[in-house]
């Protein structure tokens, strides 16, 4: 099946800790994005959020705007807050053509705090654990019914972390909850990303691809250290560049038509990791691995570039 390639600009400058890249212009993460050859890129913190004010900033650079990342509190608030609450940035998505909204649950989570050591995440009842997925059932069909899919975002450091809990969230909710599969986050969590595709490929909507070093992720997980000080040390990379099997990770969905985007979203220290530089080894690489899975990318050859 046919898929595109984008990227997210947290290679550029990290939205959770500003400073990592915060003097990197915007248009220098556009130009050098589509110079790697992304089709497209997910939001950031330095966009614009008026899709009258975006549209052209895109154009330029000739990317279109994937999605973006939404954190809800559902635990806490009704599905008419929420709804009210998700309203401009579903606005924005639907306005830019976006097919899937990046959502995820962040009430009480600890992935943004660097002081916070990753075992003090918040973790589910199993009382709450239908009430949630009703309400999330009820966001999803709202946002459907607005032409954008959401895409659940299991995530470090949030009550949806783990492969049993993906399994878990994919139970209490209703087909119009898509997950997104994120290689990294489940390869921290020491799950398998390739075992949670093959079981719920039909409902993914949306993968972002980061690869782990494993080493690195030996030692943060041995002294229970903070999402941020994990990602600063470099425990992510881009495909190819770590211990992530992604040919094997990417097949189940090669196998069930799969044909929506696949993102290259790894969170390095840009002094350290040199933006441009990955953001052609992650295409380059997750082109051949979707290739070797089946997918068949749009855009220029691998051979070509």
């Amino acid at each position: 099946m046919t898929v595109r390639i984008g990227t997210n600009p947290i290679g550029w400058s990290n939205d959770d800790l500003p400073e990592l890249g915060g003097e990197t212009p915007l248009e220098t993460c556009l130009a050098e994005a589509r110079e790697a050859g992304f089709a497209g890129i997910e939001l950031g913190n330095k966009f614009p959020r008026e899709a009258a004010a975006l549209t052209p900033v895109l154009d330029r650079f000739g990317l279109a705007l994937v999605s973006g990342w939404y954190g809800s509190a559902l635990r806490h608030r009704t599905v008419d807050e929420e709804i009210a609450a998700v309203e401009a940035h579903l606005s924005l998505l639907h306005a830019m053509g976006c097919g899937v909204m990046v959502f995820a649950e962040t009430s009480d989570a600890v992935h943004g705090r660097r002081d916070t050591p990753l075992s003090r995440r918040p973790v589910m009842t199993d009382s709450e654990w239908p009430v949630f997925g009703e309400r999330l059932t009820a966001i999803a069909e709202h946002l459907r019914s607005r032409g954008v899919r959401m895409a659940y975002h299991h995530h470090m450091g949030t009550v949806v972390e783990t492969e049993d809990e993906v399994d878990r969230l994919m139970s209490v909710t209703g087909e119009a909850v898509g997950l997104l599969l994120d290689t990294g986050h489940l390869t921290y969590a020491c799950g398998d990303p390739a075992a949670v595709a093959r079981r719920h490929a039909g409902r993914i909507a949306h993968v972002h691809c980061k690869d782990v070093r494993a080493g690195i992720l030996r030692q943060v997980l041995s002294r229970d250290a903070s999402f941020l000080d994990a990602v600063i040390e470099g425990v992510f990379t881009v495909p190819g560049d770590g211990s992530v099997d992604f040919a094997e990770a990417l097949r189940p969905l090669g196998a069930a038509g799969y044909n929506g985007w696949l993102v290259v979203e790894a969170e390095q220290d840009p002094a350290k990791a040199h933006p441009l530089t990955y953001a052609r080894l992650g295409y380059r690489n997750l082109r051949r691995f979707a290739e070797e899975a089946g997918l068949s990318p749009e855009g220029e050859a691998l051979s070509a570039r």
